[in-house]
């Protein structure tokens, strides 16, 4: 009866094996890392889930909101990366190192605490410091277009 109730009352508990959550909830951990949260990496987080998953702008904020949650509660950022290694493949992957990338890149400061929360981010997704440096390099490279 006590295990009932408990289920009743206690808070739903996120869902760690949702990949589209937890590269959302990355993309806000990585953007709240430098102690800064700023309106222009909240609209690029917004416009790189849209992109990604092919939402509506209204559904993109949606699901970033539900992101900053997860990640204001989530004891710690292996759950993220697990999940995606779980349910995105490797050669999928690289995009996601790029949108976060993306990320650390719009405010146009590269933080040393962003720097090693990508290093970290990288590793744990499968992807190598040179690989993720050329992910790096081709997010520039789109966003300063010679």
């Amino acid at each position: 009866m006590l295990s009932k109730l408990m289920t009743v009352f206690a808070p739903e508990a996120p869902d760690y094996g949702d990949d589209r959550l937890a590269i959302a909830g990355l993309m806000v951990r990585l953007a709240r890392s430098d102690g800064t949260y700023a309106a222009s990496e909240i609209t690029r987080i917004d416009r790189l889930l849209a992109a990604r998953y092919g939402l509506t702008a209204a559904e993109a904020a949606a699901l970033r909101i539900e992101a900053e949650d997860y990640e204001a509660n989530a004891p710690d950022t292996v759950r993220f990366t697990r999940a995606i290694k779980e349910n995105v493949p490797l050669d999928e992957r690289f995009a996601v190192v790029e949108d976060l990338w993306d990320v650390v890149l719009e405010d146009g400061v590269r933080d040393e605490s962003e720097d090693a929360l990508m290093r970290l981010l990288a590793n744990l997704l499968g992807i190598n410091d040179r690989d993720s440096a050329l992910c790096r390099q081709r997010v520039l490279a789109r966003r300063n277009p010679k």
